[in-house]
């Protein structure tokens, strides 16, 4: 089944919303008609949208544009289906954007006020921390009463305002473009890495025996892709190289399946023929293949059968003989030896393949009861950080950012 139309423009025009969802909501000022040309910038720069609109927007503009222009459902009331929750509660969005806000729901949202279903999505996003954009418009008059001055300033340091523009007497919405652009130095691109190449590897690899059975392994991915996502958000140019996971990768991301190491080997080398700035090696990839696998299924007849493994090349050791001023990123594993060694082994990886840093983790006993959660140690020449147990999530938030200051450093940026 084919997706709606109106997504077919998403991230058309940059990917540093991918993977962001957004909540869009509408109240009931004149420039509400510019709400739709403010979702569309949105989701050509990646982002999904989902609008909610007061009745005094829907009384001027019908829900069914809003759902034509993004493609998703429009909330404009609040059921049994618990829509402020969905959109609203922890993690369940990146951003909520107010375009236009009058007085009333600025009001409602600084006095914790929460009767429309605009006002108890903010009531919402705003106790789960979602960060919230307000782009305000009135008359002048209004906007200088004093209660409103008052909300203004109890609600500037815990949400982002966008200055109105003072034009024939009323203070009016920015205009779309410059809401974009203020979501995407606040919460977007990145001046360190918009507009670089980066490289990551995530995902298992197979080792086929015959051509139904295999090794491997129980990586799922998720921490190589949401690597990715982090840094098409940032504005990178990101290709990934991603084994048989089962992770959903990112859009706006270059995939490149694999299988096999040496499918995953030879897919690096291809790819870095190009420039890369920053190469991230998260993939799980086998150490061991089938000396001869069989070219035909083996009978489940014999007994026992004896398969003999070759060594795989260390694909970390290669990076830097094909691009020698590429920051090298590669991971680590071991399994239940303490933090001094588990760093020492890092360090010593880092000698061995010129990496100019090491994310190290203990995948052993307390990461297999919750596979969900890691703990992982950021390592360098200089100095070691570690995260402490999150979510995997977080752990990537977390080693991105790690991975930006030292790339900033390393680069004088």
């Amino acid at each position: 089944m084919r997706e709606h139309p109106s997504l077919d423009i998403v991230s058309s025009d940059g990917t540093e919303l991918a993977g962001k969802k957004i909540v869009l909501c509408i109240t009931g000022s004149v420039a509400a008609y510019k709400s739709i040309e403010l979702a569309r910038l949105f989701m050509r720069h990646g982002a999904d949208v989902v609008c909610v609109a007061s009745k005094a927007a829907t009384d001027l503009i019908k829900p069914s544009y809003f759902k034509w222009a993004t493609g998703n459902d429009v909330i404009t009331k609040l059921t049994g289906g618990l829509e402020h929750i969905k959109v609203a509660d922890y993690k369940q969005s990146d951003l909520i954007v107010v375009y236009p806000c009058t007085a009333n729901t600025l009001g409602k949202l600084a006095h914790g006020i929460d009767d429309t279903p605009i006002s108890t999505v903010l009531s919402v996003g705003f106790g789960a921390k979602i960060p919230i954009i307000i782009s305000l418009a009135m008359h002048r008059a209004m906007y200088e009463n004093p209660a409103v001055t008052r909300n203004i300033e109890f609600l500037k340091n815990k949400v982002s305002f966008i200055v109105p523009q003072f034009v024939e007497g009323k203070a009016k919405a920015a205009e779309p473009e410059e809401v974009l652009d203020f979501v995407l130095k606040k919460f977007g691109a990145s001046p360190v890495f918009e507009g670089r190449k980066v490289l990551i590897t995530a995902g298992p690899t197979v080792e086929y025996i015959d051509p139904i059975r295999v090794i491997t392994n129980q990586s799922s991915g998720k921490t190589g892709v949401l690597l990715a996502k982090e840094f098409v958000s940032y504005g990178a140019r990101v290709t990934l190289i991603y084994g048989p996971g089962t992770e959903l990768p990112p859009k706006g991301a270059k995939v490149v399946r694999v299988e096999t190491s040496k499918e995953m080997r030879e897919a690096v080398r291809r790819e870095m023929q190009r420039k890369f700035d920053l190469v991230i090696l998260a993939a799980a990839v086998s150490d061991y293949t089938v000396e001869k696998p069989n070219k035909t299924k083996i009978k489940s007849t014999a007994d026992r059968i004896v398969v003999k493994l070759d060594k795989v090349p260390k694909i970390i050791n290669e990076v830097k003989k094909l691009q020698k001023d590429v920051f090298l990123v590669g991971f680590k594993a071991e399994t239940n030896v303490s933090k001094e060694k588990l760093v020492a082994l890092s360090r010593k990886k880092m000698e061995e393949s010129g990496a100019d840093m090491i994310v190290a983790n203990d995948i052993g006993t307390r990461y297999k009861k919750n596979p969900n959660q890691n703990n992982v140690i950021v390592v360098d020449s200089k100095s070691k950080l570690e995260s402490g147990w999150k979510d995997k999530e977080k752990i990537a938030k977390f080693v991105a950012n790690q991975i930006k200051r030292r790339f900033a450093e390393n680069f004088d940026l």
